[in-house]
């Protein structure tokens, strides 16, 4: 081999350690778009997983290694050659999470740190408490009230001190409750309809006339790539909000689920008032509900992210994208089983849907 072919093997070599990623959690709603949405932008997508038969397998497009988060060797090991580590793997069920969610984020920054990666954190709305409500910044102080939020600040506090000190760069997207064709465990699958039965009733979570906000996941995944894409350029440390769609009384995603199986099925479904009553019941003998109702304030006063920053960031390559509530509506249910067969929206909606939902 000469000299210049040694040196055009090294170039390419390095070109795609610039476009190799891990996802961790790629099992999970916001980690498996992130992960597909990186392949169909031409990456090469790490995927680690537990309990695989062999050390690596290629499925779907994405190089699944054995492997666990919370293992930092394992993380070292498939971190290598990646310029970029999505952070998106929690503990399944909401369980022992002030166990195990930092040691998990810790694992990820060594190895960032020793590889000079970035790191990019799906965020949540659980870091901000009644002080900063109804409208945080991506830059208000974050005084969480319960233990979530706590843990979920220290996430942010630590990857903020790391990228401060020049160890790695970190991009944190902050969104709602995420609902999509991926997000199974989800307040939208789990609390509003029930998967694989056709809509007959509707549970309304929230108080009437306070606000929630939604985030479609597709649509989240494809702008977290395009900050990724661009990750260089952004400060070391660097927030967005994502703002998806706000309910502003409370009642417009059950309305916008009503619409569509109405027009799919012809069935009206009734509307129900979610069982609050139970979860507060049943939280010391079942964990989940215990961690639910820790939540329920988000329900019961509005939190509206704003996305002037992040619509500035992407307005040369589409803007934030965004796609229609009612067909997004439709398409999550499709995928959860609750309606037949596949989307029947038109041409021109599907059409107007492809554009909003993938920036060029």
């Amino acid at each position: 081999m000469t000299s210049m072919d040694a040196i055009g093997v090294l170039a390419a070599m390095t070109a795609v350690a610039r476009r190799t990623a891990l996802v961790l959690g790629a099992s999970g709603g916001i980690g498996g778009a992130v992960a597909r949405a990186l392949r169909d932008a031409g990456w090469t997508v790490r995927a680690l997983k537990r309990g695989l038969a062999s050390e690596s397998e290629h499925r779907d497009g994405l190089q699944w290694l054995r492997g666990d988060a919370l293992v930092a060797e394992d993380v070292q090991r498939a971190a290598q050659g990646c310029s970029v580590i999505v952070h998106a793997v929690n503990p399944p069920g909401y369980r022992r999470w002030s166990e195990l969610v930092l040691p998990m984020l810790d694992n990820t920054i060594a190895a960032a740190k020793a590889r000079g990666a970035t790191i990019v954190l799906p965020g949540t709305v659980y870091n901000f408490g009644p002080d900063a409500m109804p409208h945080p910044a991506e830059d208000s102080p974050q005084r969480p009230v319960t233990r979530k939020g706590a843990i979920r600040a220290e996430m942010e506090r630590r990857l903020q001190a790391g990228a401060e000190r020049g160890d790695f760069r970190a991009v944190v997207l902050r969104a709602g409750d995420y609902f999509g064709p991926d997000a199974a465990n989800s307040w939208f699958s789990q609390g509003l309809v029930t998967p694989g039965q056709p809509v007959a009733k509707i549970q309304q979570i929230g108080t009437d006339g306070v606000g929630h906000q939604w985030a479609y996941l597709p649509d989240v995944a494809t702008a977290m790539v395009a900050l990724i894409e661009r990750c260089g350029t952004l400060p070391a440390f660097a927030r967005f909000h994502f703002a998806g769609h706000w309910d502003a009384d409370g009642r417009q995603m059950v309305e916008a689920i009503r619409r569509v199986v109405q027009r799919r099925t012809g069935v009206q479904a009734r509307l129900t008032r979610f069982p609050w009553w139970a979860v507060r019941l049943a939280q010391p003998v079942v964990p989940l509900f215990r961690e639910l109702a820790e939540m329920r304030y988000l329900w019961r006063q509005p939190l509206r992210l704003g996305e002037a920053r992040l619509a500035a960031e992407l307005a040369d390559v589409g803007g934030v994208p965004h796609t229609p509530l009612d067909v997004a509506v439709e398409r999550s249910l499709v995928a959860l089983g609750c309606l037949p067969g596949t989307s029947t929206l038109n041409r021109s909606s599907a059409a107007a849907a492809a554009r909003s939902a993938h920036p060029a």
